[in-house]
């Protein structure tokens, strides 16, 4: 196995903590923490390289809030300082471990995605049977420290990058236990950890196979195989102290659908969750309420009417859309469709 020394002369240049900044800040530019980094830009820039290099970077206080999609999550933001130092660090480390990734895992990486995950998984439909679906169980909660940071340790030997992944893995939780969930760093260590799964089943199990995150299939057209499967694999991951969710973990014919990354899937087509267009339904009469009350520009309607639409047409739904499109209009928007890519409002 190839190991990968004096990391840190790459992570601590001022090329690569400024592309870590064009990356953090991206989407985010009108915000005020962005801004307020801007300012002084060369000045911050330099003090985090600074930072690095001395090792004397210490991770700040992560601001938490819970969000409902549509369970509840507990999420950790850091400061803006810190997300371009988790970029800095992901920008050297990131590429020699996703030379050891498996081909069919599609969380946050590049070319890859939701929408490549489910059509991959239509496709394995076709040819299987029946599909064994797992999650873990409060999977970033889970975590074991010190058995990522062993994982780690097995490509990367360059001692001062290990110390900066260190105290970035233990500044959520210095209990030894659990990633915040939000972070770019939190992402790809999950990533990391789980790859240790991903090879247990390609080259043990041998069967047809997708994660994304802690959410992956299994697929055969031999119910008894995915039986044996789920067993070996909720005795692989006592070893890393974590376990598959005993309610949301079972075998489900192919020919029925399977809930999978918000879509039902099958064989020969796609759905959108009923949960998930009440929630869309919802969310949109409260923003047309908020219109109509000038609390909310149109722009935003029709940014977040495009955004959803977006996610929307990767699956079957043009009967959806137009229901969509007439409540728009029943609700007294002005609506036109500029081209097969998006919609457009007018004010009248």
């Amino acid at each position: 196995m190839k190991t990968h020394k004096d990391l840190i002369g790459k992570i601590a240049t001022f090329e690569n903590i400024w592309l870590a900044h064009q990356k953090a800040r991206k989407g985010k530019r009108s915000k005020k923490s962005v801004v307020l980094f801007e300012m002084k830009l060369e000045d911050n820039l330099l003090k985090i390289k600074e930072e690095l290099a001395s090792l004397s970077y210490i991770p700040s206080p992560y601001t938490t809030f819970l969000i409902y999609d549509p369970k509840e999550r507990l999420i950790s933001a850091t400061a803006y300082k810190d997300r371009v130092i988790h970029h800095a660090i992901c920008n050297i480390i990131e590429p020699i471990f996703e030379r050891s990734f498996i081909f069919d895992t599609y969380a946050n990486r590049k070319g890859k995605g939701t929408y490549a995950a489910i059509k991959r998984f239509q496709k394995f439909m076709k040819k299987n049977e029946y599909v064994l679906k797992c999650d873990i169980r409060k999977y970033f909660a889970s975590i074991n420290h010190q058995k990522l940071k062993e994982i780690i340790r097995r490509k990367i030997k360059c001692r001062a990058t290990l110390v900066l992944i260190d105290k970035i893995i233990d500044s959520g939780n210095p209990n030894g236990k659990g990633l915040p969930i939000g972070n770019l760093t939190s992402q790809f260590f999950a990533n990391v950890y789980l790859n240790e799964l991903d090879h247990f089943v390609k080259n043990k199990l041998r069967v047809p196979y997708i994660r994304y995150v802690d959410d992956f299939v299994l697929l055969s057209n031999n119910k008894a195989e995915l039986d044996s499967a789920k067993i070996e694999i909720i005795n692989f991951l006592e070893a890393y102290q974590l376990k598959i969710h005993p309610h949301k973990s079972h075998i489900i014919p192919s020919r029925e659908g399977v809930n999978f990354l918000g879509q039902r899937v099958y064989s020969t087509h796609r759905k959108l969750l009923s949960r998930n267009v009440r929630s869309y339904y919802k969310k949109l009469a409260t923003n047309i309420k908020r219109w109509k009350a000038n609390k909310i520009e149109l722009e935003k309607i029709e940014t977040s009417l495009n955004s959803w639409r977006g996610h929307a047409k990767q699956a079957n739904t043009k009967i959806l859309q137009t229901h969509i499109t007439q409540m728009c209009k029943d609700k007294g928007l002005p609506f036109f469709k500029m081209d097969s890519h998006a919609w457009r409002f007018v004010e009248q």
